[in-house]
């Protein structure tokens, strides 16, 4: 048990405060219609919003139609699919909990199927395909299409993309936004020297690698309200030969917050299929000593990701200054309440009071007959 834990605590950043450090983390959900949300939207994050949480970051959404991983990827391309997103920011604002937004695009690694349907790139001659666009015109994998080499205007263009979802965020009144740099998808894929063998300014050394994500974090901060945080996911490693790795990542992470990151959502792999690091299988917690790194040595705010499974790790994270927040998924989904059961597991006095008070009322009324 650990009462003291500072996994409870509040963590403010620029306007805004988050109530405790467990964090919903982004999970597609893959059911949204022509980019809108769906009644499945809503009450996916219903149970989240009741059950104790300190923040929420909804799936990665896409910027352009272009930029959606699926057909039934959400989308914030246009100003029509406001009104749905601010109906599951008001559920969460409802129940206390600060929310989010990750904004993204695919790049090369979109046009493809759901995963039910294999997740594989749809056939040319699918009426639901589109061209996929990345830095360089270099395939996901072996035998995936060719992406399209983004020229100047395009660059330009998902740029402002990334800008004007940035506005609608703000006018779906979503507390922060979280720009999506990891995973292999269309950011990532301009900084992994892998998949960017351009030799213009977008490409070639660091500094030509890292500019796009820097550009679009500095148009951000400047058009979004001072008080409004920014995120940003990274992948710590390619685990790939020859890809990305910490060192890299802690001068991205420090650019970064030079360009107006607040915090850095630190994840991995994904660049050329690859989730998880070589040398290195996935295992509880095993993201969690990079996290502390980038946030020691970028001097910036982290948010750890990675099978984070139980309290003790959730809480070992924020306690040995490793993360500000944790970021929570699949545990998440198998107890929307996780929050409520690690303040109990760990002690934490009035841990009941994270809950509606209906639910806690019950709840204690059980735990009084067990005895």
């Amino acid at each position: 048990m650990n009462p003291d834990t500072a996994l409870f605590a509040p963590f403010a950043c620029r306007g805004v405060t988050f109530r405790n450090r467990i964090m919903l983390s982004p999970m597609c959900q893959y059911v949204a219609e022509d980019g809108h949300a769906t009644a499945w939207h809503r009450a996916h994050h219903a149970r989240f919003a009741l059950g104790g949480i300190g923040g929420a970051v909804l799936e990665a959404t896409a910027v352009t139609p272009a930029g959606r991983i699926t057909p039934g990827c959400l989308g914030i391309w246009s100003d029509a699919h406001v009104a749905g997103l601010a109906e599951i920011v008001g559920t969460y604002h409802d129940h206390g909990v600060t929310v989010g937004i990750q904004l993204a695009h695919a790049g090369r690694k979109a046009s493809a199927a759901v995963p039910w349907e294999g997740a594989q790139p749809l056939a040319a001659d699918d009426p639901r395909a589109w061209q996929a666009l990345a830095p360089s015109a270099e395939p996901f994998l072996d035998g995936w299409p060719v992406p399209l080499a983004m020229d100047e205007a395009a660059i330009e263009a998902v740029i402002d993309a990334f800008v004007a979802a940035g506005l609608r965020a703000v006018a779906a009144g979503f507390d922060f936004v979280e720009v999506h740099g990891a995973h292999g998808y269309l950011l990532h894929s301009f900084v992994s020297p892998l998949s960017n063998r351009r030799n213009d300014g977008w490409g070639g050394d660091e500094a030509g690698r890292f500019r796009l994500p820097l550009a679009i974090v500095a148009r951000l901060r400047a058009a979004l309200p001072p008080t409004m945080p920014i995120f940003y996911r990274l992948s710590l490693y390619d685990g790939v030969e020859g890809g990305l790795v910490v060192d890299d990542m802690v001068r991205l992470a420090a650019a970064l917050r030079a360009a107006g990151v607040d915090v850095v959502d630190c994840s991995s792999g994904g660049v050329r299929g690859s989730s998880g690091v070589a040398d290195m299988p996935p295992a509880p917690g095993y993201l969690v000593p990079a996290a502390g790194r980038v946030r020691r040595e970028a001097e910036v705010a982290t948010m750890a990701v990675g099978l984070i499974v139980t309290s003790q790790i959730a809480a070992a994270a924020v306690d040995q200054g490793q993360a500000d927040l944790v970021a929570i998924g699949r545990e998440l989904l198998a107890d929307s309440n996780f929050a409520y059961r690690a303040a109990m597991e760990l002690g934490v006095p009035e841990a009941h009071k994270l809950l509606p008070r209906n639910y806690a009322f019950f709840l204690e009324r059980r735990k009084l007959r067990e005895r």
